[in-house]
């Protein structure tokens, strides 16, 4: 009997068992079915909302600046040469390498021996010249004396014939009377004659006399400048370069000796392309007399001088483009001709425009301002110059507005966004500082070191994160995101 009962409790307990096991397989069961058939459930999505830095386009005056590379040359450069032919006897001791003389300076002498024989034996004819005129003019004083004398004695002559004529007219002379006087006229009348030919012959050897003395003169006028060339001096203020003549050398006439360089005149000769010589035009299409800066960079230190545009090239140049301009410097202390500089040109201003970083135009010729909500708006703008890491635009309609400093392929319009930064003193006097317990800024740094944000404002998020004291707004923004 005992085994019987312990048999059918047993079956009871399996019974139930399996009962227990089938009805909650029917739950189960009934739960999922259940499940299934209800409607998936939604949760609120909340809108993603971009940080940005902006910047506020504020209408301003602006001279922009163009910057080439030119060349620095001397505006007076003299090649010294020596205009005789000898031997080198003397040089000063500045005729070196970069040697600073001063105007009127002897620099070199050459040997003066042939020159000084040439000039004495040329003094020597001009006084041999100068005798040969006085003898000359003396000559002609007596054969001009001497024609006078034979004038005197032709007149006697005439008048013993005019009284022989008339005597003869009253029978008190015969006729050989009238002969022989007319015969004493005519011999008178041939030495006249003969006179005025010595008087002619006179007068042309006193101008064969002033001639010869003439060109003496010259030859002595030549010989003195040859002697005076053999002293070699400096015509102006200037720097020595080149320098090939040693005292005791020869040199050759017309042979180049040195260059004489003028430190204090220098001018800078640059290459613009046609698009910025437009720039530099005035309304009347002549090249503008605009201020440059000049600066030399060496090793970190920069040698700066300035100047104004001065002229430009009158042909291109074969093989070139643009133009050629020149500009005169001021003083340049340090500057010297054949330098590589950097020039900037100041250009006309440009009024109603603004100097926005380059990062904020994109390629597509336009900017995204804030509008409505925070929300980008497509602006296209008028690009009117690049300088540096900024550019110039036409202020139009953007005046007062602010617009995303750096362009993101995750940026567009209509996306909300919250600006950062900004130039205005009301967003920097509204910012609001908090500080931050350790697990509080623990929680907000991995949330953002785990976000998909771009690096480079992550970098700027974090960066904030580790000072002391955090703006609030970042912070509320973060753990917003972060669900509380």
């Amino acid at each position: 009997m005992r085994f019987l009962r312990r048999s059918l409790t047993g079956l009871f307990l399996l019974g139930l068992t399996l009962a227990l096991l089938v009805l909650a397989g029917n739950t189960l069961r009934l739960a999922v079915a259940e499940k299934m058939a209800q409607e998936p459930r939604s949760f609120g999505q909340r809108e993603r909302v971009a940080s940005v830095d902006v910047v506020t386009v504020t209408p301003e005056t602006i001279a922009p600046e163009m910057t080439v590379f030119g060349e620095i040359r001397a505006l007076r450069t003299l090649l010294l040469r020596s205009p005789v032919a000898g031997t080198v006897i003397e040089t000063d001791p500045a005729f070196v390498e970069g040697g600073s003389v001063e105007a009127g300076q002897l620099l070199v002498k050459i040997d003066p021996t042939d020159a000084e024989s040439d000039l004495f034996r040329a003094e020597a004819d001009q006084r041999d010249a100068e005798a040969e005129l006085r003898d000359a003019q003396s000559a002609l004083e007596i054969a001009r004396d001497s024609l006078t004398e034979a004038q005197g004695q032709a007149d006697l002559r005439q008048a013993a014939l005019d009284r022989a004529r008339s005597l003869r007219e009253r029978g008190t002379a015969t006729a050989a009377d009238v002969e022989t006087a007319e015969l004493a006229v005519a011999s008178a009348q041939s030495t006249v004659l003969s006179q005025r030919n010595s008087v002619a012959q006179a007068e042309a050897r006193v101008d064969q006399a002033m001639t010869s003395l003439d060109r003496v003169k010259l030859t002595v006028e030549e010989a003195e400048r040859t002697v005076a060339d053999t002293d070699i001096n400096a015509n102006f203020d200037g720097t020595l370069s080149g320098v090939s003549a040693l005292q005791g050398g020869r040199v050759t006439a017309n042979e180049q000796i040195a260059e004489l360089i003028d430190p204090s005149a220098l001018e800078v000769a640059f290459r613009v392309s046609t698009a910025q010589y437009v720039r530099l035009l005035g309304d009347d299409g002549d090249l503008l007399d605009l201020p440059v800066t000049v600066a030399l960079e060496v090793s970190g230190f920069s040698l700066e001088t300035t100047g104004r545009i001065t002229r430009e090239s009158a042909t291109v140049g074969d093989g070139q483009t643009g133009r050629l301009l020149y500009a005169q410097l001021d003083p340049a202390p340090g500057l010297r001709p054949g330098d590589f500089v950097s020039v900037k040109i100041t250009e006309p201003d440009l009024t109603n425009v603004a100097s926005v970083p380059s990062t904020a135009v994109g390629s597509d010729g336009g900017v995204l301002a804030l509008g409505e909500d925070n929300r980008l708006e497509f602006v296209m703008i008028e690009l009117l110059r690049r300088q540096g890491d900024d550019v110039i635009i036409s202020v139009s309609d953007l005046a007062g507005r602010q617009i995303v400093v750096t362009r993101s392929p995750l940026l567009g319009s209509g996306i909300k966004v919250e600006p950062v930064g900004g130039t205005t003193e009301e967003t920097a006097e509204a910012t609001e500082m908090i500080d931050l317990d350790d697990e509080r800024r623990a929680k907000l740094v991995a949330f953002v070191t785990a976000s998909q944000m771009p690096d480079e404002m992550k970098s700027g998020i974090l960066a904030q994160l580790e000072q002391p004291s955090v703006p609030a707004a970042t912070v509320e923004r973060l753990e917003s995101r972060m669900g509380g």
